[in-house]
């Protein structure tokens, strides 16, 4: 079916384009070279109102939809993936539990500074000994009086070391030590500076050098009662729950990348010239061209689509993982293409092709490998895995 926007969405998006270019695209080489997280930039990001596109008016959001949150993440990926992941993960990862699980209480107390951007939140799920099997977690919360005490270890948050940071939501044991069964998981809101839980170093990382990353651990960290997030051991089910819109986010960022090695390329071979023609005369060259629209194409398409699924009320956690797997994928693909048209030069950190490269693969990874969404598709096929 036709993938058609709204004029309200087509405006956002020459809006969105227009700070992308002027504002973040003169800054991200020196971000990625000097592994600086713009806070500033992210504020202005809030102003924009960016961080609250999905959520009620009520709580500073804009009302809007999942499609409309994925056209400003992609046009923000074509300039730089590390400010566009603080967006998603800020939106789906910090925001949305508390929308979606939160109390009426927890969302006025926590809601409009993180729809505003002058707040982000981060989602604790992954730990060293957790990562695609994020169900088998080792941090535990006893309830103790008045309040939760969490004891363990998180990697690997998006958005839980910045100087506007203000809560990680983590996922615990809450079962009694010892007790049989499937353990019961909550999750629970913990609050920047509560005592006991230490922000690690960042993470020395092959690529979203703009995007801040950390290990986080808790030593007796005591929050209140209320800060449970959601219905006690609900908290990872709850968070399976939201991942088909983290997955179609993650989607429209890959959309982004692959746009930008696009016209970048196209560009590139047009200008540059070998042997007295444009480099774009040769086949070669204009095969890989070619084969970057028709990335750029598809996964556009089923990115879209599992979005309108979504905003249509309908199942799409089938139509999120093959938008996921088949968009992510696309995009390491097409940095590779993009640094083979740009040659030696593609190959200088000072080119975007080579930051896009870099920063690519963990598309491939976060918020569910693409063995994961296979595993997915697969039964969804009705498959017996």
């Amino acid at each position: 079916m036709p993938i058609e926007f709204t004029d309200e969405q087509e405006q956002l998006r020459a809006v969105v384009r227009d700070f992308a270019d002027s504002v973040i695209a003169p800054g991200a080489e020196a971000w990625d070279r000097d592994h600086t997280f713009p806070v500033d930039v992210v504020r202005q990001m809030g102003e924009l109102g960016l961080f609250g596109i999905p959520f009620p008016e009520e709580y500073g959001g804009g009302g809007a939809d999942l499609t409309t949150l994925c056209i400003a993440i992609e046009e923000i990926a074509r300039v730089d993936q590390s400010l566009a992941i603080t967006l998603e993960a800020g939106v789906g990862l910090g925001a949305n539990p508390i929308y979606r699980f939160g109390t009426e209480e927890q969302r006025q107390r926590w809601l409009p500074d993180l729809c505003a951007g002058r707040a982000l939140g981060g989602f604790g799920l992954t730990e060293p000994e957790a990562g695609s099997d994020a169900g088998g977690t080792r941090t535990r919360a006893v309830l103790d009086g008045d309040g939760w005490v969490v004891n363990g270890e998180k990697a690997f948050i998006t958005n839980s070391g910045t100087e506007i940071t203000s809560i990680v939501t983590v996922t615990a044991r809450t079962d009694p030590p010892g007790a049989e069964g499937r353990p019961e998981i909550s999750a629970i809101v913990v609050p920047s500076g509560t005592p006991g839980f230490t922000v690690a170093p960042p993470y020395r990382k092959m690529g979203w050098h703009a995007s801040d990353t950390h290990g986080l651990s808790f030593v007796d960290a005591r929050v209140p009662e209320d800060h449970l997030l959601g219905e006690r051991g609900r908290g990872f089910s709850n968070f399976l729950s939201i991942l088909d819109e983290g997955r179609i986010a993650i989607a429209a960022l890959a959309v982004g990348v692959i746009r930008a090695c696009l016209d970048q390329s196209v560009a590139y071979a047009n200008d540059r010239h070998a042997f007295g023609r444009p480099i774009g005369s040769n086949q070669a060259t204009a095969f890989r061209c070619s084969d970057l629209a028709v990335l750029y194409e598809t996964a556009r398409l089923v990115t879209y689509q599992a979005a309108w699924l979504h905003d249509a009320g309908q199942p799409c956690t089938q139509a999120a993982a093959v938008a996921k797997l088949h968009a992510t994928e696309a995009a390491v693909t097409a940095t590779r293409h993009a640094t083979q048209v740009f040659g030696g030069y593609g190959f200088m950190d000072e080119t975007p092709v080579a930051r896009h490269y870099r920063d690519a693969k963990i598309l491939e990874i976060g918020e569910g490998t693409s063995e994961v969404q296979r595993l997915v598709i697969g039964r969804g096929l009705g498959l017996p895995l």
